[in-house]
């Protein structure tokens, strides 16, 4: 792999494959090489178009043959994207009649699988010893961690006992979010619960990350893989963080 193909996979797994479009768009535009990497304000955008330019730059590749070969790059990875795998997930009893994939270790193979970044959202939460052991070792890999919960402040009265966040507690690496007080309206909760790994796989599930939610009530999925799908939440949370409706804990 030359240097260039490695700068362009890396902005492929860590920003995505809008950002290959965006850079592409932005180096055949003409401008000054300087305006490049802040054609975006996606984070990890500036560095990745940092890292293109420098390849470039070793290679001697003109702008013209940049722009086509990333716009190629974007064109091969959203057909690739077109391919999506779905399958319905379950917490609760099981059935021999009908194959089903448990909550739980859809849960821990995502924080296991993932090699850049993972999004958590969820209502409630409580300690877990195999998902934060998973989030332990995806933070050693170098794994990024956001995880958005809603808070007893927040709940109204609806949660009670100590505050979701409680159940990361220790946990090295992990950015807690809430959505901001002021910037909802009355009685509004955060009430989200899905979970991310590197842009690529998404599971969207009625289920908690409690004991309960994770492994004893009859709780209901989907595991999204490939598509735009996984994508588009990880931007809509960046959106969201980035316009303050969610806020750092």
């Amino acid at each position: 792999m030359t240097a260039l193909a490695a700068a362009v996979a890396a902005v492929l797994r860590d920003v995505g494959v809008g950002a290959v479009e965006t850079m592409a768009s932005a180096v055949a535009g003409g401008g000054p090489r300087s305006s490049v990497p802040g054609a975006s304000t996606l984070p990890g955008f500036t560095r990745g178009a940092v890292h293109v330019q420098r390849a470039q730059t070793a290679e001697g590749i003109p702008d013209a043959e940049l722009a086509a070969y990333l716009r190629g790059v974007a064109a091969g990875y959203r057909q690739r994207e077109k391919a999506l795998q779905v399958e319905t997930v379950w917490t609760g009893p099981s059935t021999h009649r009908v194959p089903v994939r448990a909550t739980s270790q859809v849960l821990v193979d995502l924080v296991t699988d993932a090699r850049s970044h993972l999004l958590l959202m969820t209502y409630s939460a409580g300690p877990h010893a195999p998902i934060r052991a998973a989030l332990l070792a995806a933070n050693e890999r170098g794994v990024g961690i956001d995880i958005v919960v809603e808070t007893l402040q927040g709940a109204g009265g609806s949660l009670s006992g100590v505050e979701p966040a409680a159940a990361f507690a220790g946990l090295p690496g992990v950015r807690l979010w809430q959505w901001s007080p002021s910037r909802r309206g009355a009685g509004a909760k955060m009430h989200a619960k899905v979970a991310v790994a590197d842009r690529r796989a998404l599971l969207v599930s009625s289920a908690n990350l409690t004991a309960s939610g994770i492994d004893k009530n009859i709780e209901a999925g989907v595991l999204v893989r490939g598509g735009l799908a996984p994508q588009r939440v990880v931007e809509h949370f960046t959106e969201l963080a980035a316009a303050g409706a969610l806020v750092g804990l």
